[in-house]
Order: C-alpha cells, then sequence, then structure tokens
C-alpha cells in the first residue's frame, strides 16, 4: 500500500495541497498508513478519528439530522464528514471512511463490509461505497487501500 501513499504524495505535493482525514470504520488506519511515509508531514495537515456518533457531530460537525435521518453508514454521513473535517482544518482536500467492518452492527439493509468513502474540496463534495468482503481487518484494510485509490483519481479528474 505504501507505493498509493508514495503516489498520493506527490501528487498533493505537485499541487500544493494537503489532505485531512475523517475515519470512523478504521479507527485511523487510513491516517497511521499515510503517516508512515517520512516526510508525510508536507502533505497531510491531521486525522480525525469521530468512531462514535456524538464525535462525528462534536469534532467536525456532522449535522445530527443527517445521523438521525440517514444513519452514521451512509453517502450523507460519508460526505458531510468530509465536508466537517475541511472545516474544522486548514488542508485543501478532505477524505472520510464510514462503514461497518464487522463482525457485528450489520442489518439487511447495510451488511459487514459497507463502507462509505466522502470527499470534499473547496467547492466541490461527494461520496460513494463499495462492498467488502472478510473479517474485520480485512474490511478495513480494503477500505483504507481503497480511499488511497480514490483520492489518487480524485486529485488527477478534479482538482
Amino acid at each position: 500500500m505504501q507505493d498509493l501513499v508514495e503516489q498520493l504524495a506527490n501528487l498533493l505535493e505537485v499541487k500544493n495541497m494537503t489532505l485531512v482525514t475523517a475515519e470512523s470504520c478504521t479507527g485511523g488506519l487510513l491516517a497511521a498508513t499515510i503517516t508512515h511515509r517520512p516526510g508525510t508531514s508536507k502533505v497531510f495537515e491531521r486525522g480525525f478519528v469521530t468512531y462514535s456518533n456524538e464525535s462525528k457531530i462534536e469534532s467536525i460537525g456532522v449535522p445530527k439530522e443527517t445521523i438521525d435521518n440517514h444513519g452514521a453508514v451512509s453517502e450523507e454521513c460519508a460526505e458531510a464528514m468530509a465536508k466537517g473535517a475541511l472545516a474544522h482544518s486548514k488542508a485543501q482536500l478532505a477524505l472520510s471512511i464510514t462503514g461497518i467492518a464487522g463482525p457485528d452492527g450489520a442489518t439487511n439493509i447495510k451488511p459487514v463490509g459497507l463502507v462509505y468513502f466522502g470527499y470534499a474540496m473547496k467547492n466541490k463534495s461527494d461520496a460513494m461505497s463499495q462492498n467488502f468482503k472478510g473479517d474485520r481487518n480485512e474490511v478495513q484494510t480494503q477500505a483504507t487501500k481503497f480511499a488511497l485509490e480514490h483520492m489518487i483519481f480524485v486529485l488527477k479528474e478534479h482538482a
């Protein structure tokens, strides 16, 4: 995964941008993976681990109504997390992850492995979902890898 981190860091440097993360189901794994790279302080501004609903509301300003109406595991929440992380940092790009890593927490509508990814920049934000298979660790690792790949795509296409 470090090759993806290197690609992401290089793109952020070239575009003179910094990144902020807001993580729930990955519990900081994305931030840890990114900061494993020496020199990352040039491109990584900060990371929020907002595991509880309360922390999403209090730390990054996710509207309570978003969680009440759509759930913490939703496209709407992922996008709100990214927007909130951007607003509560000095970064130019935000990435969020929220989902169900398992083994508990699933419903008929939201199975284990369902993960939402959000991103936000000054004038653009979006969210999407992916379904991963495996145990908790595998879902978290796959989500982290996908997040890195998705941010590389976003930087190439939209920044």
